[in-house]
């Protein structure tokens, strides 16, 4: 990972704060009683969760980089790592044994309080890492969640959903070119997959104008294949599962599917699943020749753009964000989804692995994973940039990922 230009201390404690109030609200939704659940069998309890993201703030800036005293090691190795989702090796524990609720919550605001007198101390690099990693399990949280039962969950103030016209399905078609991919070292945070950047030649290909939606796949269904796992069908009627609540199947929203389950539809419809640089040509290109920030340009993102950053739960249709649309017209390449691609996660050229994180990528170059781009609705603004990469099994029904289909030519 490389440095970002350099934040004043009260700032870096800023970015900190905000994300801890994107976390503590996700936990003040769990109802008394339920933090000991496990929603994905895959996964931990929720209750490491709630320590685990406060040792490893701990464990990276403070014992990790200053003398600090390590006034709980038990719990700052019991909360260090999680779980690498895979279904042929899960987890066993009971809820007895971890520790009481109030022994973990007096561990959290114990770290707090240190960490905040060790903050100007600290290096600066690795206080990004914590507000990221901090953000990145603010998804992971709400996927996790979203597979409790709904009398276990406090649903918050939900805003109107967006109105959208009617989805307009084409293809684009998308000039051969050059893809900048990965970023320079030295100018700003980047986690270690992000490095180096490298340029890769695009040949000509068209993509679909938008992500393949619930009405799309619907017939995939008819024909045979099995429902994803956010469907759910009751007297003869399909509905998407929400976070809080059932709802009607919405046609135009993007379906949340596995990677192996994208592959299946593409083939299905005499077509392919796109690449990870084929993603950032359609994203990110421009029939000038000019690769942009975003793909609306270089703007800050705002949720005109698209649907991420914490402001809804759950998917909005595929246009309704039309002021998001990549240079060459392709809408929703970030946010509502995180799209599937078929490229295997693998190491850029000039990859090193974070001396301070140094399994954080490493250990998923395995060939078992697969690359994501774009965002979810539940996708911090930070993760916007164009060399961000998300990684995840092909089999992994729980994230919040979409596609799209791509032609080559």
């Amino acid at each position: 990972m490389q440095p970002s230009p350099s934040l004043a201390p009260g700032m870096l404690l800023t970015k900190l704060n905000a994300a801890r109030e994107e976390t503590d609200k996700l936990f003040s939704v769990i109802r008394a009683g339920s933090i000991y659940e496990r929603p994905v069998a895959q996964r931990h309890r929720l209750i490491f969760y709630l320590g685990h993201l406060e040792a490893f703030d701990w464990n990276q800036v403070a014992a990790g980089q200053l003398p600090a005293d390590r006034f709980n090691p038990t719990f700052d190795k019991l909360f260090e790592a999680g779980i690498d989702p895979d279904s042929g090796s899960l987890p066993s524990d009971r809820p007895s044994d971890w520790p009481s609720l109030y022994e973990v919550h007096s561990y959290c605001k114990r770290v707090r309080r240190e960490m905040d007198l060790l903050l100007p101390k600290a290096d600066e690099r690795i206080v990004h890492t914590a507000i990221e990693h901090r953000l990145m399990h603010a998804e992971t949280l709400a996927y996790l969640m979203h597979s409790m039962p709904f009398d276990q969950k406090s649903a918050p103030g939900l805003g109107p959903m967006p109105v959208s016209t009617v989805s307009v399905e084409q293809p684009v078609t998308i000039p051969a070119g050059v893809a900048t991919l990965g970023k320079k070292r030295g100018r700003s945070f980047g986690w270690d997959n992000e490095f180096d950047e490298h340029s890769v030649a695009v040949p000509r290909f068209s993509i679909d104008s938008h992500k393949v939606t619930n009405r799309q796949y619907q017939a995939f269904v008819r024909d045979g294949a099995p429902p994803p796992h956010f469907w759910t069908k009751e007297r003869g009627r399909w509905y998407c599962r929400g976070m809080f609540g059932l709802a009607p199947l919405p046609m135009d929203a993007p379906v949340y599917v596995t990677q192996q389950e994208a592959v299946a539809y593409a083939k299905w419809a005499g077509k392919s699943l796109l690449s990870e640089s084929q993603f950032h040509r359609a994203a990110y290109g421009t029939r000038g020749g000019i690769e942009r920030e975003y793909p609306w340009g270089s703007a800050d993102p705002l949720h005109s753009h698209g649907n991420f950053d914490f402001h809804y739960w759950d998917p909005i249709s595929v246009n309704a964000t039309p002021a998001g649309d990549s240079g060459f017209g392709v809408s929703q390449l970030v946010g509502n989804g995180w799209e599937w691609t078929s490229t295997v996660f693998a190491p850029f050229p000039g990859f090193n692995a974070d001396s301070n994180y140094p399994g954080y990528s490493a250990n998923f170059f395995d060939g078992e994973h697969y690359v994501l781009k774009g965002a979810s609705p539940r996708t911090a603004a930070c993760f916007l940039r164009r060399s961000f990469r998300n990684w995840f099994r092909p089999d992994y029904p729980y994230v919040y990922a979409t596609f799209r289909c791509v032609e080559n030519e």
